[in-house]
């Protein structure tokens, strides 16, 4: 008999040992079912949290540097501060023109929460956001109906208005925006544009305006038709937004930027450097550590199921030590024996696993839908799942089978 006509005829035998014991064997599976499902759930949710973290943060821009102003407390905070720092200016931008290289668009900022706005809102009241036409550019903003702040629009301080998506229902429903009119406090307003839908908070701790619920205008055109009744705590600029060409490393630019201000702001600690490309890199780190501990938790039901597959097969082995002793006694070799268990316990753990494949896609699938979760199945999850549940038959089955081919064949013959 050939080799693998003999380890065709182990796996036969193996089966049909432990199709003699159904409930025994199924028993035995379910601990790396459930380790499989697991891990393969616990994976799932890691991927999809990844993805929707890092998709959050790279909507920031990971060619951006941010630059936000920190309003004071109070009236006494504000003096003691301006006893140093003018706060963040038109100084700031035309001295970070001067002195940062690199840069392909630059955008300050400014925004008021209006006291009214006429179509009366449906729901939360939207932002006002004074920006330059740049802003679009800085994060990738598009029109779904018709176009984008112009230069024109910023030259002339020109009564427009950009929707996001939030605020065009908020206003007038479902219906087109286009060319309708928008009252915000005394001014009116032409709408010339709605944004596609944007991402408002990444859910990271970062600090994200809500462009979907946000009414965008020139900068010039907030600086010369609106007065904000809070603005004595405030900078004269809410912000800057920064974009840098490719291949203009991110970091070192925002240390640039951080001095710079430093210099103008007299190490005041008025404002705040964000720097999106730094952030991804952090927020990859940190999923890779928080999935390494699910997995490892995770792992735990492996490891315990393997514990079944040893126990299991050592109460086989002493079960079957008179057919263990007849075997060896009609020429089976110590090797023999220990592939025979071997196998078994390996078919336990393959079987195991690819049920545990089942269960852990059904369960990522419950996961996302009751939980409302993102989950993403990879097939690396399923591998590397699938493959720790046969090693770990194997590594628990190698001991009983050991024990097995231990037995002496005489005592083996008289063992009742």
């Amino acid at each position: 008999m050939s080799a693998r006509q003999g380890i065709l005829s182990d796996v036969s035998e193996a089966i049909t040992n432990l199709k003699a014991q159904k409930a025994r064997t199924v028993l035995t599976a379910l601990g790396i079912v459930f380790g499989v499902g697991s891990v393969i759930g616990m994976l799932s949710i890691g991927a999809g949290a990844r993805e929707e973290s890092l998709r959050l943060i790279e909507k920031l821009g990971v060619r951006n540097i941010l630059v936000d102003s920190i309003p004071a407390t109070s009236a006494e905070e504000l003096q003691q501060r301006r006893r140093a720092s003018q706060g963040l200016n038109e100084r700031d931008i035309r001295i970070l023109r001067a002195n940062l290289e690199g840069i392909d668009a630059m955008s300050p900022r400014r925004a008021l929460y209006p006291g009214r706005i006429l179509p009366k809102p449906a729901s939360g009241m939207p932002i006002l956001q004074g920006v330059h036409p740049a802003y679009a550019a800085i994060h990738s903003l598009e029109a779904v109906e018709g176009r984008l702040l112009a230069e024109s629009d910023e030259a002339a301080s020109a009564a427009v208005c950009l929707l996001g998506q939030s605020a065009k229902i908020n206003l007038f429903g479902y219906d087109p925006a286009l060319g309708k009119k928008v009252k915000v406090n005394d001014t009116w307003l032409e709408v010339v544009g709605v944004l596609a839908d944007q991402v408002g908070d990444s859910g990271t701790g970062i600090k994200i305006q809500d462009r979907n619920n946000a009414i965008f205008i020139p900068l010039t055109t907030f600086q010369y038709r609106f007065w904000d009744t809070t603005r004595f705590l405030k900078d004269e600029l809410d912000g800057v937004d920064i974009r840098l060409r490719e291949g203009i490393d991110s970091v070192q630019s925002a240390k640039v930027v951080s001095a710079i201000l430093a210099s103008t702001h007299r190490n005041t600690e008025d404002y705040v450097v964000t720097i999106p490309a730094a952030l991804l890199e952090q927020q990859k780190r940190t999923q890779a550590i928080f999935t390494y501990v699910m997995v490892a938790i995770a792992a735990i039901s492996l490891i315990v199921g393997g514990i079944g597959i040893m126990n299991i097969v050592l109460a086989t082995v002493m079960e079957r030590t008179r057919e263990i002793g007849i075997r060896r006694a009609i020429g089976a070799r110590r090797s023999d024996i220990v592939r025979q268990f071997l196998i078994e316990s390996i078919l336990i753990s393959v079987g195991g696993g690819l049920a545990g494949i089942a269960f852990g896609i059904a369960l990522s699938w419950i996961i996302a839908t009751v939980a409302e979760w993102n989950t993403i199945v990879t097939p690396l999850s399923v591998g590397v799942a699938f493959g720790v549940s046969v090693c770990v038959g194997v590594l628990f089955g190698i001991y009983p089978a050991m024990k097995a081919a231990e037995i002496d064949p005489i005592e083996a013959l008289r063992y009742e």
